[in-house]
C-alpha cells in the first residue's frame, strides 16, 4: 500500500472510531456500521456499462409511469399530459396521445402528471392529476372508430404525483389506492370499477404509503381467491428506538362485495392485515420501510413467492422472500390481535359468496381487530435473502430454464442512479452476476418492468427508457471457463461461443467450477478463434535504469485474485477497481525480464498480460 493510501486509511479509522463513541445512544447505528462490513461480501463478479439500446423521447419528465404487457411489442409511457406508445422492436413512437389538450398552466402544480396506466376492458385506461383536479381517459387506438374519452379521476389518481398511488385489474376489475382529498387524506383500496364498488373502514390503516398489489389465481377454488395489498404504514410504535413505520401485507376476498346495511356496508368484509418481518431477529435489527415488491406466480398459488424490497433507517437495503402458502396461513390460523374471546364461525376474513350475509359478531372483529397476533416471516428466518448498504428501489425477478432443465430465478434490482444488479438466487445464497451501469449513472430510476418472454428490462427515466438484454452472453465469451465462470442461466458455451441457446450448451450454475469444460470429448464445443481470444497479450518494453515505472494488466471479474509474476517470484497487484497495477520505484538490471499477470478464479487460471523488459 502507497503512503498516502496507508494514512487516508488510518484517518479514515480514527473518524470512525470517534464518531462511533459519540452515537452510543442510538444502537442502530451501531447496527449499520457492522453491517457495513458484511456488505463488503457482496461484490459484482462483473462491472459493466450499456450506453445504448435506448428508447428517446427528448421530454425531461420529472415523473414517469410504464406500462407493458408480456410478450407484447407495446410499451406506454406516461408522462406530463401525454402518452407515448412506443414500438420496442423498432424503438419507435407509434402514437403520442395528448391527455387534456385544454390544459392551462399558470403555476407549476397544474401539470397534469400521469399516474396510471392499466389495460382496462377494450381500451387504454390512464389517469392523472390534471392540475390538482384528478381526471381518467379511456383511450383506443388510432385505427379504432372511438376518440378519447374523459371520466371524473378522484379516487382512482392522487391530486400530485407525490402523494401515493396503486392500481390492479384483475379478472375484470379495477382496483386502485388513491386519496380522496388533496391535503392526500382517506388513502385507501378500493375497487373502483368492473363489479361492486367496495373500500376500507378509516381506522384500518395509518398514514399508508401502498406499494403492491395482486391477485392469487385459485383455478380449483375460485371463491376462496384473494387479493393482496402490500404496503407501509405509520408505527403506533411511538418510543425513540422504533422505527417510525411498519410494513405490512393485507388480503381481501376477490368475490368480497361489502357487509349489510347494518355494519360495512360497501365495506371489506374479509380485510386482515400482519405485519412482514425481514431483518435478524436473534439481534432485534429490523428492515422496517418496504420499498417494492415482485410477485412470482406459480401454476399452485401456494408455490408462488414475493420478493420483497426494505430499507432501513441505517440507509441500508435489503431483499425477503416470502411463500405465499406460509403467508397465508398466518391469516387463516393466528389469533387477532387485541381480541382474546372465542374465534366465531365462519372466522373472519373467510371468503363467501354472499359476503352481505356474514353475521354480525365476525364482521364486528373484522372492523376492529383485523390485525393478526403473528408476524409474517421470509423463507430463510435467520437473515435476508439479500443485504447491502446501496440505495435500491427497484426489484423483478425472472425464471431461466438452464442447459440441465433446472429452473433458477434471477433477481434484478436497480438503485435510485440507474445501476442494475443481476443477482443468482443459489439456494440461501446470493450470488452476484453482474452490476451495470445505464444511462451514465446519473439519472434518477422511476421505473422497471420486466418482460420474462423477451429477456428484456425496461428502465424508466427522464426523457428516456433504458432496455437491458438480459441475455448479455457475449460479456463472457472470451472462452469456455470465462462462461462457466459466470454462473449466468441465460448464457451456455455452444459451438457459437457463449449464447443464448443454452439448451445442449456447457453450463455449471452450481458452482461455476470449469473442470467441465475439459469433459466434453471430440472437441465438441471448441471455436477456431478459441485460442486467440484467451491467448495473453505480450509487450516489449525497454526503459532507462533509474526511471520509476508501472505495468497495468486489466482487472475483469472482482471474484478472481490477482497477481505478478517475475523471475520466478509472486508479487502481489496494486489493485484499483478495473487495473492490476505493479509498481516500480526505480529500473535496475536486476529487474530486466519477463512479467506476467495473473488471474485465479476457483479452479481456472489465466495469464492475461506478458511483459518482456530488456536492457535500454
Amino acid at each position: 500500500m502507497r503512503l498516502g493510501e496507508f494514512r487516508t486509511m488510518i484517518l479514515k479509522r480514527q473518524y470512525f472510531s470517534v464518531h462511533i463513541k459519540r452515537n452510543l445512544a442510538y444502537p442502530w447505528f451501531i447496527y449499520g456500521a457492522c453491517f457495513h462490513c458484511v456488505f463488503c461480501f457482496y461484490n459484482p463478479r462483473l462491472t459493466l456499462k450499456q450506453d445504448d439500446a435506448q428508447l428517446v423521447y427528448n421530454r425531461n419528465y420529472s415523473h414517469t409511469v410504464l406500462f407493458h404487457q408480456e410478450g407484447s411489442n407495446s410499451l406506454f409511457v406516461g408522462g406530463i399530459n401525454n402518452v407515448l406508445h412506443f414500438d420496442v422492436d423498432s424503438r419507435q413512437i407509434v402514437e403520442n396521445f395528448t391527455l387534456n389538450p385544454n390544459l392551462r398552466c399558470g403555476e407549476s402544480s397544474c401539470e397534469n402528471v400521469v399516474t396510471i396506466i392499466e389495460r382496462f376492458q377494450d381500451y387504454t385506461f390512464v389517469c392523472g392529476t390534471n392540475g390538482n383536479q384528478p381526471k381518467c381517459w379511456k383511450l383506443f387506438p388510432r385505427e379504432s372508430n372511438h376518440s378519447t374519452e374523459d371520466i371524473e379521476g378522484i379516487g382512482f389518481s392522487p391530486y400530485t404525483c407525490s402523494q401515493n398511488s396503486l392500481s390492479l385489474v384483475a379478472d375484470g376489475d379495477l382496483y386502485v389506492a388513491a386519496p380522496l382529498y388533496s391535503d392526500g387524506t382517506l388513502l385507501q383500496f378500493r375497487r373502483k370499477a368492473g363489479r361492486t364498488n367496495v373500500w376500507m373502514y378509516d381506522q384500518w390503516v395509518s398514514e399508508p404509503t401502498f406499494i403492491s398489489s395482486f391477485l392469487a389465481k385459485n383455478k380449483n377454488d375460485p371463491l376462496n381467491e384473494k387479493i393482496y395489498v402490500l404496503f407501509r404504514e405509520k408505527n403506533s410504535d411511538t418510543s425513540p428506538e422504533a422505527d417510525p413505520w411498519i410494513s405490512r401485507v393485507a388480503r381481501v376476498c376477490k368475490v368480497d362485495e361489502g357487509g349489510p346495511k347494518q355494519l360495512l356496508q360497501n365495506i371489506w368484509t374479509s380485510f386482515l392485515k400482519a405485519r412482514l418481518v425481514c431483518g435478524i431477529p436473534r439481534e432485534s435489527l429490523y428492515f422496517n420501510r418496504l420499498q417494492d415488491v415482485f410477485i412470482q406466480h406459480a401454476d399452485d398459488w401456494r408455490d408462488s413467492r414475493v420478493y420483497a424490497l426494505f430499507s432501513s433507517s441505517w440507509n441500508s437495503t435489503a431483499v425477503c422472500i416470502y411463500s405465499l402458502a406460509e403467508l397465508d396461513f398466518v391469516f387463516e390460523n393466528s389469533t387477532f390481535k387485541g381480541y382474546s374471546e372465542a374465534i366465531p364461525t365462519p372466522r373472519p376474513g373467510a371468503c363467501v359468496k354472499q359476503s352481505n350475509s356474514i353475521p354480525i359478531s365476525t364482521l364486528q372483529i373484522i372492523k376492529d381487530h383485523p390485525e393478526m397476533k403473528e408476524w409474517i416471516h421470509p423463507i430463510q428466518k435467520d437473515t435476508p435473502f439479500f443485504t447491502s448498504n446501496k440505495n435500491f428501489t427497484k426489484i423483478a425477478v425472472d425464471r431461466v430454464q438452464a442447459s440441465d432443465e433446472s429452473i433458477y430465478s434471477v433477481l434484478l434490482l436497480a438503485t435510485d442512479n440507474g445501476v442494475i444488479l443481476k443477482i443468482l438466487e443459489d439456494g440461501s445464497k446470493a450470488f452476484i452476476i453482474s452490476e451495470t451501469h445505464l444511462c451514465n449513472g446519473s439519472a434518477p430510476v422511476h421505473s422497471m418492468k420486466l418482460d420474462s418472454e423477451k429477456r428484456k428490462l425496461f428502465v424508466g427515466y427522464p426523457g428516456q427508457i433504458s432496455v437491458l438484454d438480459l441475455q448479455r452472453c457475449q460479456d463472457y465469451n472470451a472462452s469456455c471457463e470465462e462462461c462457466v465462470l459466470s454462473r449466468d442461466p441465460y448464457c451456455a458455451w455452444t459451438e457459437q461461443g457463449c449464447t443464448s441457446q443454452t439448451k445442449g450448451g456447457i453450463q455449471n450454475i452450481a458452482d461455476g467450477l470449469t473442470k467441465i469444460c475439459k469433459k466434453k470429448s471430440g472437441g465438441r464445443f471448441t471455436r477456431d478463434v478459441q485460442q486467440a481470444s484467451t491467448a495473453p497479450l505480450r509487450i516489449q518494453l525497454s526503459v532507462p535504469t533509474g526511471i520509476p515505472f508501472y505495468l497495468s494488466c486489466p482487472v475483469n471479474s472482482n471474484h478472481a485474485t490477482y497477481k505478478w509474476e517475475h523471475d520466478q517470484k509472486s508479487i502481489p497487484c496494486e489493485q484499483t477497481q478495473s487495473e492490476c497495477l505493479l509498481l516500480i520505484p526505480a529500473m535496475t538490471a536486476d529487474l530486466h525480464g519477463n512479467y506476467k499477470c495473473t488471474s485465479h478464479e476457483l479452479d481456472y487460471t489465466k495469464t492475461l498480460f506478458e511483459y518482456q523488459h530488456i536492457p535500454f
